[in-house]
């Protein structure tokens, strides 16, 4: 259903959202984490998300290619579950660029990203030429670590043990903007109903 109207461009996404429930576990689970680490940008709570396709700024008479995009992509899969767990960073911990919580590789996850690349695709938008790595971003690292440090950083993220089964039962539309995201349109996973 559609939550907001589209007024300028707008810096869009969309995502798979964690439940409340999930979010405050990863959240207890990470806070030493946090804690001797207090110099990366650690993304709040309700920032942490997995992207299925970023967009970039859409222009406002783009907003029925976007809805009606994810909606071809959401009527083609039934709601399932996908696993989440185990620290990593991007590209390497000795290379930190992004700190992130994986996402166990799941063919109905696979499926679901590849039809909404093709779905955006036939709207005109490009289609992401890198292979999907489901991951959900817990921090950014602003300025290169000292290799003592990105140790440090490797070490007490294997001390970290966390894992929780998601529901995906839909796809969520995102705005970002001035540090915020707003939910603007959900197309629910109802394939086989």
């Amino acid at each position: 259903m559609w939550q907001s109207s589209f007024a300028a461009a707008m810096r869009l996404f969309l995502a798979v959202e964690l439940p409340e429930h999930v979010l405050q576990a990863l959240e207890d689970a990470i806070v030493a984490l946090q804690g001797e680490h207090p110099a990366l940008s650690w993304a709040r709570a309700d920032k942490r998300h997995l992207t299925l396709k970023f967009l970039g700024d859409v222009e406002p008479n783009r907003a029925s290619s976007v809805t009606a995009a994810m909606d071809r992509a959401a009527v083609r899969h039934r709601p399932f579950e996908m696993e989440v767990g185990g620290l990593g960073a991007f590209p390497s911990f000795k290379r930190a660029r992004v700190l992130w919580i994986g996402v166990t590789q799941e063919s109905r996850l696979e499926l679901l990203h590849h039809d909404v690349e093709v779905s955006c695709g036939e709207e005109g938008f490009e289609i992401e030429g890198r292979a999907f790595r489901p991951h959900i971003t817990l921090a950014r690292v602003r300025s290169r670590l000292e290799l003592d440090a990105a140790r440090g950083l490797a070490r007490a993220a294997k001390r970290i043990d966390f894992s929780a089964t998601v529901p995906v039962e839909e796809i969520t539309l995102f705005e970002s903007a001035q540090g915020q995201y707003r939910r603007l349109y959900v197309a629910p996973l109802t394939g086989g109903r």
